[in-house]
């Protein structure tokens, strides 16, 4: 596209003194007259570019249109960077490489930086994940709403919501937004989330109720505790997942457990994970449930 170019070569006029058109042409696989049309079109744009004739000549930007890197720290530009990688894990296209070029003017200082710390946002979901990601993000800049099937607990359902937020918490992304089938706002996992589409249909943005969106609700709440005994060798699964202050060790060496949650559901696969390394101690319902799975995982067996 031309306004990609027009970008790329506004992108090396800043990143080099001089560069001829020849270069320009070459790196674009374009005709150095395409090339020169391309600088009429930023000249028209407001951007001067100055062309020097004969031996080591060439095309730059006058210098008044220089980027002032005392702007930016290097770790500055570093935590940018590693950011915008974390991001181009999961996106349809990639920034980061073109960012680079304009920040570092041809130095290697954040480049440099970029292998030292690696996230990667993606999961075995990675072919639909960005499709996904970029629909929503239409979608929302649009302000249109989305339809699709989601997976739960209680079976598949279609949703149509409107949507606010991607929302990247728990190891895993969301859309954030209004059901209009349960008329309030809701939190969707993407892995959940099927037969996504842009309805083309308009809302108007809601003014977002005091205290939303606080996500943490959807999965703490103080009226149920969990209380558990661990075997000591599932210790590093609960660092892992809640810090190594979400247990106290007992006089017999046992891990004792203590946090509170939102979903009933959601604590009684957790718990079912560790296998025989775990004895709940509260809440009673849960242990009801936890012999019934276990009745049932016998009589598969049987």
């Amino acid at each position: 596209m031309k306004i990609d170019r027009l970008i790329g070569i506004i992108t090396l006029l800043l990143q080099k003194e001089k560069i001829t058109t020849s270069e320009l042409a070459k790196r674009f696989e374009v005709s150095c007259r395409t090339i020169q049309r391309d600088i009429d079109d930023i000249c028209k744009a407001g951007i001067p570019i100055v062309s020097i004739q004969g031996y080591n000549g060439g095309l730059s930007i006058a210098s008044g249109y220089k980027i002032d890197k005392t702007v930016l720290t290097e770790s500055e530009l570093q935590a940018i960077f590693v950011g915008l990688k974390s991001i181009d894990s999961v996106s349809t296209t990639t920034h980061s490489q073109t960012l680079i070029e304009k920040f570092s003017n041809g130095k290697n200082v954040v480049v440099a930086e970029k292998d030292k710390i690696l996230i990667d946002m993606a999961s075995w979901y990675q072919d639909s994940l960005p499709d996904k990601i970029e629909l929503i993000k239409q979608a929302i800049s649009n302000q249109v709403k989305i339809s699709f099937i989601y997976y739960s607990g209680k079976g598949e359902i279609g949703r149509v919501i409107e949507p606010y937020l991607i929302v990247f918490k728990w190891s895993a992304w969301y859309v954030y937004g209004y059901c209009l089938t349960k008329d309030d706002y809701r939190l969707f996992k993407l892995h959940r989330l099927w037969k996504l589409q842009n309805t083309k249909i308009p809302f108007e943005p809601r003014e977002l109720p005091e205290g939303k969106p606080d996500f943490n609700t959807y999965f703490l709440n103080a009226e149920s505790k969990l209380i558990a005994l661990f075997d000591a060798g599932v210790k590093y699964r609960l660092i892992e997942e809640y810090g190594v202050e979400c247990f106290t060790t007992t006089d017999s060496g046992k891990l004792l457990f203590q946090r509170f949650f939102a979903s009933s559901d959601y604590v009684l696969h957790w718990i079912l994970s560790f296998g025989d390394n775990v004895k709940v101690i509260e809440p009673p319902e849960l242990i009801s449930k936890i012999r019934e799975h276990a009745k049932n995982i016998l009589t598969q067996y049987e």
